[in-house]
């Protein structure tokens, strides 16, 4: 089996939105195929044709777009092993069923819906609340197993309505290799027979999805931790067609970020992140907003997804997609839950915009203000302010003031500092700038310097009384830089009307 071409596939049911959890997984495969010179498939599981949604399976390819994890083969994408989406593959699904009762590893059940609720009330009756459908009660049910060879074929002749049912053997050990979890033994004592087959022509899950990773010829199954209790049925299935099973890795939880449990949707609504990779509108409007709205890059949502379960066994945190195709191994992966940290997801973002370049920050800026700027000033601005940033819209609030006058002036900062002789000050500073012949801030620098020497004061005394009247704020970048972007004649200008302005207030006495 180690000889086999590496091929996974992310395989998303199109019921809603993709979490953030499901991004997980897909990216997980996607770093698997790309380590190991291998294809990555997206399949979409629609089988369960009552919990379709309209325009889900739109949303999860476009979200694997945003993200830039794109597969090699899927939906709209072509390959050799399509169509990619099981409902279109429904007529290739009944044979292999058929197969499976042939062999007499799965078997007829015609009990209805009320038949199995009144077992199931009987069972709770006499103190058996987990009654299951298994070789111990599948004696007393209405399927091929129970029922005499005419019977059956009556009834299947006359239309009765049926599901085909796995006949899991007594008493027997199921084992398999996990790449994450070392061995795993399941008794199949504790496994009911399970549904493969439905009554209204379609497959379950568990035939569907083992039926199409063997033709799609799938080496390893990478996926959430809720299947673990399901692959040995899975592993039970590829043995049933005589079949190579694929590896398994089934992926830690990734678990709320105060207390134990999974993450949800309604976590992110109740702690206020998004828990999706973009926004989502349901059928009845509501909409939920994405980490693509919420300002994120797609870099920082996955550079913090791949460490929600794996390390790279080192101090470094900062991963560009290429990095983690190089650095991924399912061996790294851990087997406990991996809880989300909202505050670490900012601080991932905050890094990416940091270390983006200052004209690429421009055009964004200058997109989310409508154009209303010279794009060359705002490269100056992000400059300036980046430092202060997490999002784009952050880098105008904290930047503002460098394009448009304040109009408002800290408080806080009017209070502790605007006091005795501050407007004389000022006042004097105003015209040491005004008088100065050169404007860059080397020379701004110099010449304050040289002013604090001249009235023998500390830096504390002037530079927050400086800011306050050229921004309006309390603290800020470089002065001196912010000087210099301004020019001569604004920084003039500003420093009048601020003095202007304190005036008005009567903050002088």
């Amino acid at each position: 089996m180690s000889s086999r071409p590496v091929r996974v596939r992310f395989a998303p049911s199109p019921t809603g939105p993709l979490h953030m959890g499901g991004v997980r997984t897909a990216l997980y495969n996607y770093l698997f195929a790309k380590k190991n010179n291998g294809t990555f498939v997206v399949r979409i599981e629609d089988t369960d044709q009552s919990r379709f949604v309209p325009g889900a399976q739109e949303y999860i390819m476009d979200s694997l777009k945003w993200c830039g994890i794109m597969p090699t083969e899927g939906p709209g994408l072509g390959g050799d092993f399509g169509p990619y989406v099981q409902s279109e593959r429904q007529a290739m699904y009944g044979p292999y069923a058929e197969e499976l009762v042939e062999k007499e590893k799965a078997y007829y059940a015609f009990d209805s819906s009320e038949d199995l609720t009144r077992m199931r009330d009987q069972a709770k009756e006499m103190g058996m609340p987990n009654w299951q459908y298994n070789c111990v009660t599948r004696g007393s049910m209405q399927n091929s197993t129970s029922l005499s060879s005419d019977e059956v074929a009556k009834r299947i002749k006359a239309g009765a309505p049926y599901v085909i049912r796995m006949k899991m053997p007594r008493n027997e050990d199921v084992r398999f290799h996990d790449e994450i979890r070392g061995w795993v033994v399941v008794n199949t004592n504790n496994i009911d027979d399970k549904v493969l087959f439905k009554s209204d022509g379609m497959p379950t899950y568990h035939l569907a999805n083992i039926i199409d990773d063997h033709a799609m010829e799938i080496s390893h199954v990478i996926r959430g931790e809720e299947w673990l209790p399901s692959a040995p049925l899975h592993v039970m299935l590829y043995e049933a067609f005589g079949w190579d099973t694929p590896k398994f890795a089934h992926l830690p939880l990734l678990l709320k970020p105060d207390g134990n449990g999974k993450l949800s949707k309604r976590d992110g609504d109740r702690l206020g992140f998004p828990v999706f990779p973009t926004s989502w509108t349901t059928v009845e409007g509501d909409v939920f907003s994405g980490y693509r709205e919420n300002g994120y890059s797609p870099e920082a949502f996955i550079n913090m997804l791949a460490f929600l379960g794996w390390n790279p066994g080192t101090t470094q945190e900062i991963f560009s997609l290429e990095d983690l195709n190089s650095a991924f191994s399912l061996e790294r992966v851990s087997k406990a839950g991996a809880k989300f940290d909202p505050d670490k997801t900012r601080w991932f973002q905050q890094q990416y915009l940091r270390a983006t370049d200052d004209s690429v920050l421009a055009e964004e800026l200058s997109l989310f203000l409508g154009n209303k700027y010279p794009v060359n000033s705002l490269i100056t601005v992000c400059a300036l302010v980046k430092e202060r940033a997490t999002f784009i819209e952050d880098i105008w609030t904290e930047g503002s003031f460098l394009m448009e006058r304040p109009v408002e002036f800290d408080e806080k900062t009017i209070r502790k500092k605007w006091k005795g002789n501050a407007a004389e000050l000022m006042n004097a500073w105003s015209n040491k700038l005004t008088g100065a012949s050169s404007f860059s801030t080397e020379s701004i620098e110099l010449l304050f310097k040289a002013f604090l020497t001249e009235k023998e004061l500390g830096i504390g005394a002037v530079l927050p009384l400086f800011r306050l009247l050229l921004t309006g704020r309390g603290m800020g970048p470089n002065m001196f830089d912010v000087s210099a972007f301004l020019g001569k004649d604004e920084c003039v200008e500003r420093l009048r009307a601020g003095l202007a302005k304190m005036a008005e207030l009567n903050t002088g006495e």
